[in-house]
């Protein structure tokens, strides 16, 4: 019940129609959401092929054509009334929701803002029925030809509400609105199939894929060839909680974040814990200001997420925020780390005929011959700088083996999976022989992720250490973070932060991460109360001292134009394949690229 009170009025109910038009301002802003609510009825229908026809970017017409079940006689005047459902009965049954929809606003708020047209045939009857809208008024229920299934006509979009009229886009904008929304539905349910129409002619059709290979060219139709080459497949589960799908490898990146596509139960959702756990994931292994691709397919307990949370279904909330991040991180950090140098697994377009080599397992250290005295790096001027965090030098030497056993092919020794050197090039790249052709190495960039996997799992290991402040700082907050300083203070004294409280918005900071020594503490402090606050914990601690770590590798690493002998550069490509993400350095380049025999015959035309 809608009530207005006005200065001098007397308080009174709204009318229906207007009342739906203001709904509709929450649930129909353009014409992709009617597609999406109409789309989404079609699908809790159990249709297997759905057709979406637009003119003019839908600004003039859209329809919706479905082989759904179906509506009877008697269901059509009622479906076009507020909060009128089949999905839902009880609280019970709202907070288990599986179907699209559920809300019952749909069909009334677009009808109070277009000229719509209703026309379904349930398969008990003979022939199917059909209703018109105008202007709020329904008629009665006419025979019609429409076959089994229901058909949508939606025409004038906002012709009765001219002031959002105005803020439609051109009708490329809004067609392309559709066309991503319609590549949203295709890959949440390859069972279906979707067809899209504009202006009369045919843009995309896509055949039901219930098949793997029917499943793979929707996934090439809708993400292009190029993801699919580079796809890693992610199957992993955790208790209630399964995560599928496919992400790119971080070689393949975007500019914009424009194939990325989370499902939750079947529902394309925008949250803040995804894309920070996706974020996190590829934290040091994407190029700044680049974007990574996925299609991923969370499964949780319905009970455990709710979709009640905006009217157009697109924002979840999670009863267990931390649980769900820390899958969705460890489940892709993992994926990422056992590619290794340079994602060799199937499918992923990269292997082309390599053979797979043997299985190197994380060495955790590993590296270079202490008698080889180029190569024990980092430079000893950096040993200092590392002493006072970790206590020792870097880990820099090992046995002598890594060379020998790799200084050449043994006879009946399958080849690794970056080969054996052959030469350098300028200084910078080193040259190798696999089995499938030529890999050339950045030497430098191949060195850094190495430096710095070796000084995150030695920082890892010996813990967070903290470095007393020789004067105690007083911090400002607010009562509700002081509240939370204490409450965990076991937690920010595991990140290397201690901290008393002083007063009600008052804590004396006495002790901050040595490696971070040189920062604003106060500020640091605040943002991981601030971090612990809204997300229950906080990785700036670990990011910050990960940046330093990542510097301090980049300027410990080995040199463009030093010469390495051929011994050496095989330990190099030995180390990067027992390393783990080695595929790119700490700020996203990749160290390494395969030409196969096939794309070097093709660059001197052999066999034409």
């Amino acid at each position: 019940m809608f009530l207005v009170k006005l200065p001098g009025m007397t308080i009174q109910l709204l009318p229906d129609h207007l009342i739906n038009q203001i709904a509709a301002g929450e649930v129909v802003d353009r014409p992709s959401s009617v597609v999406k609510e109409l789309v989404e009825n079609s699908l809790d229908a159990g249709a297997g092929s759905i057709k979406v026809q637009l003119e003019q970017g839908g600004r003039r017409a859209i329809r919706i054509t479905d082989d759904g079940q179906g509506m009877q006689q008697h269901e059509l005047r009622v479906a076009l009334q507020r909060h009128a459902t089949s999905k839902i009965a009880s609280l019970d049954d709202l907070e288990r929701v599986v179907t699209m929809g559920f809300r019952g606003e749909a069909l009334p708020s677009i009808a109070s803002v277009a000229r719509l047209d209703l026309s379904s045939k349930h398969a008990s009857d003979e022939h199917g029925w059909s209703v018109r809208v105008r202007r709020g008024d329904v008629s009665e229920p006419q025979p019609d030809s429409v076959q089994a299934g229901t058909r949508v006509s939606v025409e004038d979009l906002f012709y009765n509400v001219p002031a959002r009229r105005k803020f439609l886009r051109t009708e490329r904008t809004e067609f392309n609105h559709v066309d991503l929304l319609l590549r949203r539905f295709a890959l949440a349910r390859f069972d279906v199939g979707f067809e899209l129409e504009h202006n009369g002619r045919t843009v995309s059709a896509l055949p039901p894929a219930h098949e793997e290979a029917g499943q793979q060219r929707r996934l090439q139709r809708v993400m292009g060839k190029e993801f699919l080459d580079h796809v890693i497949r992610i199957d992993e589960e955790r208790g209630a909680m399964e995560l599928q799908g496919w992400v790119a490898e971080p070689r393949y990146n975007r500019a914009q974040s424009d194939r990325q596509f989370f499902f939750v139960n079947g529902r394309a959702v925008r949250d803040r814990v995804i894309a920070h756990a996706v974020r996190s994931a590829f934290q040091d292994v994407l190029y700044h200001g680049r974007h990574p691709a996925f299609v991923l397919y969370l499964r949780v307990p319905p009970e455990t997420v709710d979709v009640n949370v905006h009217p157009q279904k697109h924002e979840v909330r999670f009863r267990d925020t931390r649980a769900v991040h820390d899958f969705l991180f460890s489940s892709l950090r993992r994926a990422l780390a056992e590619t290794g140098s340079g994602s060799l697994r199937p499918g992923s377009g990269l292997e082309q005929g390599l053979s797979a080599g043997p299985a190197y397992a994380s060495s955790g250290g590993g590296g270079w011959s202490s008698g080889q005295a180029g190569m024990s790096l980092p430079v000893s001027e950096q040993v200092s700088a590392y002493a006072a965090v970790l206590g020792a030098g870097m880990p820099g030497s090992a046995d002598s083996t890594g060379i020998e056993a790799s200084a050449g092919r043994q006879a009946g020794e399958e080849i690794p999976l970056l080969g054996y050197a052959l030469a350098q090039l300028h200084g910078v790249y080193i040259l190798s022989q696999n089995a499938s052709g030529l890999v050339l190495t950045d030497m430098h960039a191949a060195h850094e992720r190495i430096t710095y996997e070796q000084l995150k799992s030695r920082y890892s290991s010996d813990g967070i250490r903290g470095q007393r402040l020789l004067v105690p700082q007083d911090v400002r907050v607010s009562e509700a973070e002081a509240n939370l300083a204490e409450e965990k203070s076991s937690e920010l004294h595991s990140l290397g932060l201690v901290a008393d409280r002083s007063g009600p918005e008052n804590l004396l900071l006495r002790e901050v991460p040595a490696l971070l020594a040189q920062t604003d503490g106060a500020q640091l402090l605040r943002d991981v109360l601030s971090d612990m606050g809204s997300q229950g914990k906080s990785e700036r601690v670990e990011t910050g001292a990960n940046d330093i770590l990542s510097t301090m590798a980049c300027h410990g690493s080995v040199r463009a134009n030093r010469m390495l002998t051929l011994p050496e550069m095989n330990a190099l490509l030995r180390d990067m394949e027992r390393t783990e993400r080695s595929g790119h350095c700490n700020h996203g380049r990749p160290t390494w690229i395969q030409l196969d025999m096939a794309t070097l015959d093709r660059l001197f035309l052999r066999g034409r």
